[in-house]
C-alpha cells in the first residue's frame, strides 16, 4: 500500500512506494524498487557500495495511474547523499535527483498526486 509521507520537512510529499527504478553508476546497472520517491529524489535498496557524491544515471517507469500497466519513463541524473547498511544485505541509498528537466519532475509529482487525499 503506498502512503504520503508528510512528517517530515521536505517540500514536496514523498511517496512510501515501491516502483521499479533502474540506476547506473561507474559501470555498474542495478535494478531495484523505490521506498520512497518525490519529484526531487529516491530512497532504494542495492547490493553493491555506492558512496556518497556518486554521479548517477536513473531510469523510472512510472504508472499512468495505479496498478495500469501503460507506463511512462522518466530518465534523469542523480548524486547518492546517503548510503547506509541494511542489516538484511546490501545497501540503501538516498539519492537527489540533480539533472531533470522539469516535464519528468512534473511526471513524477503528477504520479505522487494520485495517492494524495483529494
Amino acid at each position: 500500500m503506498a502512503g504520503v509521507n508528510y512528517s517530515d520537512r521536505r517540500l514536496h510529499p514523498r511517496l512510501d512506494h515501491g516502483m521499479p527504478i533502474n540506476v547506473m553508476a561507474d559501470g555498474y546497472d542495478f535494478m531495484s524498487t523505490t521506498r520512497n520517491i518525490s519529484c526531487l529524489g529516491a530512497y532504494c535498496h542495492i547490493g553493491k557500495y555506492v558512496p556518497p557524491f556518486t554521479k548517477l544515471n536513473i531510469k523510472l517507469r512510472l504508472p499512468v495511474k495505479p496498478n495500469a500497466s501503460r507506463k511512462v519513463e522518466v530518465v534523469c541524473k542523480g548524486v547518492v547523499v546517503r548510503t547506509e547498511d541494511d542489516p538484511a544485505g546490501g545497501f540503501n541509498i538516498a539519492v537527489f535527483f540533480n539533472d531533470i528537466k522539469p516535464a519528468q519532475q512534473h511526471r513524477i509529482a503528477e504520479y505522487i498526486n494520485l495517492f494524495l487525499p483529494r
